[in-house]
C-alpha cells in the first residue's frame, strides 16, 4: 500500500502531460511518392477536418480524443486531491467510468488508419510520439482510475 501511495503522485503528473503531448506531438507520418510526406498532431488533424467541411467528424474527434480525455483528467485529479465529498466525487463515481470506456478508441482508430494507409499502397504510414504519448496517457489514467477504485473499497 505504500508503494500505491508512492507512485500515485508520479502517475497524477504523467498522465496528464502525457495527453498534453500527445495532443501537440505528431501522431503518425504518411510517405507518399517517397518525397512528400505529412506529419500531423491530433489538434491538427481536428483543425484540417473542421476546415475540410467535415465539421462533424471534427466535432466528433474533438470530442472522444480532446474533450472527454480532459474530462477524466480533471475527474481523477480532483478525486485524488480529496476536493471531492460532494459533486467532485459524484462526478468521478458516476462520468469518469463512462469516459473510461473511450478511452483507447481513439488509438485504435489511428491504428485503423495506419493498417488503410499501407494495404492500399498509396502511402506508408508510420506512428510518432504524439500516438505513443496518447496511448501511454490512456493507459496511466486507466490505471489511476482502477487503483483509486480499489482505495475507495467496494461501490
Amino acid at each position: 500500500m505504500r508503494a500505491l501511495s508512492m507512485i500515485r503522485p508520479v502517475l497524477l503528473v504523467a498522465a496528464p502531460f502525457l495527453l498534453a503531448l500527445g495532443l501537440i506531438l505528431p501522431l503518425v507520418r504518411f510517405e507518399t511518392l517517397y518525397f512528400f510526406d505529412r506529419t500531423p498532431s491530433l489538434i491538427e488533424i481536428v483543425v484540417s477536418l473542421w476546415q475540410g467541411g467535415d465539421r462533424l467528424l471534427a466535432a466528433i474527434v474533438a470530442l472522444v480524443s480532446i474533450v472527454l480525455p480532459l474530462l477524466k483528467m480533471i475527474g481523477i485529479s480532483a478525486e485524488a486531491a480529496g476536493a471531492g465529498g460532494g459533486a467532485g466525487s459524484l462526478f468521478y463515481r458516476r462520468v469518469v467510468p463512462h469516459l473510461s470506456k473511450w478511452s483507447m478508441m481513439d488509438v485504435l482508430l489511428v491504428a485503423i488508419v495506419i493498417a488503410a494507409a499501407k494495404t492500399t499502397g498509396l502511402a506508408d504510414a508510420f506512428t510518432q510520439p504524439g500516438l505513443w504519448c496518447y496511448a501511454a496517457s490512456s493507459m496511466i489514467s486507466g490505471l489511476l482510475h482502477s487503483l483509486m477504485g480499489d482505495a475507495s473499497g467496494p461501490k
